[in-house]
């Protein structure tokens, strides 16, 4: 083994891919992701709140860190995606949470799977992929041995899962490629219930933090609720740890450490305002993390090199000894784990185009180690954007003192409507609270930006490219919004359509709304979901999103779960300034939107 991994770095010197080696011959690949942690939540990269995550510290200590890594983007599906094509998401066509059936290009798991290895995954098994199931998957590891499906706050179950994974490659007879995807800090955060209060949690982690405990971002503002909220997210970061800690224990005892490159990240920032859905510094930046006994050097740090999501694929392909595909937008960056120096790796490119429920509020971004430059065509004043967090009590607590402090005003304010451009210096102000897009001092660092971001655009196809370059005519942003408006409702089944043939009752509605005839501005809104589910679909997820305005924008999202026959009552807070005086209701049922069984929207309701 000692030779191999020595012939391994000997061919990383060289740039070029280990070439002819059999599978047998080439490391494992363990890839540990966790969902919605923000980087700085981790002490091996600077969080201010000690003991959130020993063990993502530890692997830290045995590995390299990349402090200047970023995914391309502030959502899971589409930042995964990236992650796994090589490919930017407007050319991979994973912009949203949507299918992409017979994608014309390989992904990682077809690449491995061709290259002789053993492949599994557990959870996010549908926003790994293009589309889902994938092929490609030898094992999907969501299910315990005896046939139960494994909780994914459970943390104990994702080292059974990486367990299963492991014996099924020596089953096999062939090296494993395991994706874990460990489900925390995503919300539900531990013991919190959507209007923030503490509730029972069967899945208690190794540490319980406090209210009084963590520091609150420098994005967001210093307020009781938001403290609690951020109790909550931080004891989750500690269950993800408790995750990572079983994996790798479970990888440690198998006697297979020695002979298997991990590699650690996280999809994209915190779920609260500012970050998640976002393009700023803290949504994109990851906790980058890799470990190659006889490659990469214990406790190593490169704090030099700008590495992204668009990269790992053609990466981990060099490190594996495998062939590269056509097509791929990224870069390998396998050199800088031997610890040599690349050039060109001073900025990185990044956009978000599409949320879960399908509302486009696209965005570009070219971001540096001193300056962020972000172009949202979607902001016209009035268009408010469709985030993941504002059903989160730290946004509702925003938008509740906006209405009498100014600075939290001006914060609540450019969350919904954001500005045409965008620019900041990361340098010295991470957080993002300063637009310097009119600072004089920074003509000229502007206008190299939006020259790079133009000429990456051209370089990669960009669909944005002629609205960049009419960026000022409101017109064009207008109508390039609409086009792209249309065809994400094209995607969505139509009103009416029914998905229930899954329950061996074709036709069939599962679940209805009913709603009130008005609503008022500032107070609490009902809407009964009535459902009638067979027996043999179990319990089932559904999915209410609560909207605003003749674009009909997402405000809120609640999930509850239901069984059977009979009715559930789901209740949102009004906002006091309803866009357009109108506000409507959109539900589904299932784990997810692609795969979901039925989907309703209702018509506008008036707002007294």
């Amino acid at each position: 083994m000692k030779h191999r991994l020595a012939f391994l770095s000997a061919c990383l010197l060289v740039l070029h891919a280990v070439p002819h080696l059999a599978a047998a011959d080439r490391p494992n690949l363990l890839v540990i992701t966790v969902d919605d942690m923000s980087a700085d939540s981790i002490g091996a990269f600077d969080c201010k709140l000690p003991g959130t995550t020993p063990n993502i510290d530890r692997l830290a200590a045995e590995g390299l860190r990349f402090r200047r890594a970023h995914v391309q983007v502030g959502n899971c599906m589409p930042s995964r995606n990236v992650m796994w094509s090589g490919r930017y998401p407007h050319n991979n066509r994973v912009e949203g949470f949507y299918q992409v059936p017979n994608p014309g290009y390989p992904v990682l798991a077809d690449l491995m799977q061709q290259a002789g290895y053993f492949t599994a995954i557990r959870h996010k098994v549908s926003h790994s992929t293009p589309y889902s199931p994938y092929p490609a998957w030898d094992l999907v590891l969501d299910d315990l041995p005896d046939g139960s499906k494994a909780h994914v706050k459970d943390a104990a179950s994702y080292g059974v899962s990486t367990s299963r994974g492991i014996d099924g490659a020596k089953a096999a007879g062939k090296p494993f490629c395991l994706v874990i995807n460990i489900a925390d800090p995503h919300k539900p955060f531990y013991a919190q219930a959507g209007n923030g209060d503490t509730i029972p949690d069967p899945h208690v982690p190794s540490r319980v933090f406090t209210s009084d405990e963590p520091p609150t971002p420098g994005f967001l503002f210093e307020d009781p609720v938001v403290s609690k909220e951020l109790s909550h997210y931080y004891s989750s970061v500690r269950r993800a740890d408790d995750g990572v800690g079983h994996v790798l224990k479970v990888l440690q005892d198998s006697g297979q450490t020695g002979n298997t490159l991990v590699m650690f990240l996280s999809d994209h920032g915190m779920p609260l305002p500012f970050a998640k859905t976002q393009l700023y510094h803290h949504s994109t930046h990851t906790p980058l993390i890799f470990r190659l006994p006889g490659v990469t050097k214990p406790g190593a740090v490169d704090d030099q090199h700008m590495v992204s999501a668009v990269d790992f694929l053609p990466t981990l392909l060099d490190l594996l000894g495998l062939k590269h595909p056509d097509g791929m937008d990224g870069r390998s960056f396998a050199p800088l784990l031997e610890g040599e120096a690349q050039d060109g790796r001073d900025l990185v490119f990044k956009e978000y185009n599409e949320n879960a429920g399908g509302s486009r509020d696209p965005m570009r971004a070219v971001h540096t180690k001193k300056l962020l430059y972000i172009f949202n065509p979607w902001s016209n004043g009035e268009r408010i954007m469709a985030t993941a967090t504002t059903g989160t009590p730290t946004y509702r607590r925003m938008a509740e003192l906006a209405r009498t402090d100014q600075w939290i005003a001006a914060r609540h304010d450019l969350y919904q409507h954001r500005v045409v451009e965008e620019l900041y210096d990361v340098e010295h102000d991470p957080n993002c609270l300063k637009n310097l897009l009119d600072s004089p001092a920074h003509q000229e660092e502007l206008a190299k930006l939006r020259s790079a971001l133009e000429s990456w655009m051209v370089r990669t196809g960009d669909h944005m490219l002629d609205v960049f370059r009419h960026r000022d005519d409101p017109a064009v942003r207008e109508a390039y919004v609409a086009e792209k408006e249309k065809a994400a409702e094209a995607r969505k089944p139509k009103r009416g359509e029914k998905k229930a043939a899954r329950a061996g009752k074709k036709g069939a509605e599962l679940i209805s709304l009913e709603t009130p005839a008005s609503v008022a501005a500032g107070k609490t809104v009902t809407v009964t979901v009535h459902h009638d589910l067979e027996a043999e679909l179990g319990t089932q997820l559904v999915h209410v999103t609560f909207k605003a305005g003749k674009q009909a924008r997402r405000v809120d999202r609640k999930v509850v779960e239901v069984s059977g026959s009979g009715e559930l009552a789901v209740s949102f807070d009004v906002l006091a300034e309803v866009p357009d005086q109108l506000v409507s209701f959109a539900a589904f049922i299932g784990k997810d939107y692609p795969s979901s069984m039925q989907h309703l929207q209702t018509d506008p309701i008036p707002v007294e």
